[in-house]
């Protein structure tokens, strides 16, 4: 019997290529089943200090839905760091200026808040309409 325990190396993570219809899908819960591909959680070779995830593709994010009124009580904020320099948004606003930059912040929510998270959320292509240019990846529907 062998009492080694198996640990996936860099050189034999093997990445695939989904794609994901954000047409009707509510925000929160679309991010919730990109999130784990991205970082590596559905594969048994899972590692945490390693990035095995994969590539996800999301079409159609200015056709994605939100519950209750969020459009107008969610607000996205942010600060410059100079006086006066705070802004903030609500979500309709931004869906309607840039509806991808709402999936990748909910997204980037529930990943790792470290440079592996960024690593792992730079796996992410978002896309406003139904075309993209992955098509050589041969991108399969994520489940």
């Amino acid at each position: 019997m062998n009492a080694k325990t198996y640990t996936v190396r860099e050189s034999e993570i093997e990445r695939r290529w989904y794609v994901v219809d954000a047409t009707d899908e509510t925000l929160g819960r679309l991010a919730s089943r990109i999130a784990p591909v991205l970082e590596g959680k559905h594969k048994p070779t899972y590692t945490p200090n390693l990035d095995s995830g994969d590539h996800v593709i999301v079409l159609n994010a200015g056709r994605i839905a939100v519950t209750s009124d969020k459009l107008e009580s969610k607000v996205y904020a942010r600060h410059s760091g100079y006086p006066q320099g705070f802004k903030e948004e609500t979500l309709g606003h931004l869906l309607g200026r840039r509806p991808e930059e709402v999936i990748r912040r909910a997204v980037k929510g529930m990943l790792p808040h470290t440079r592996l998270g960024a690593q792992q959320l730079r796996k992410l292509k978002i896309y406003a309409g139904s075309d993209h240019p992955h098509q050589a990846q041969q991108p399969e529907p994520l489940a």
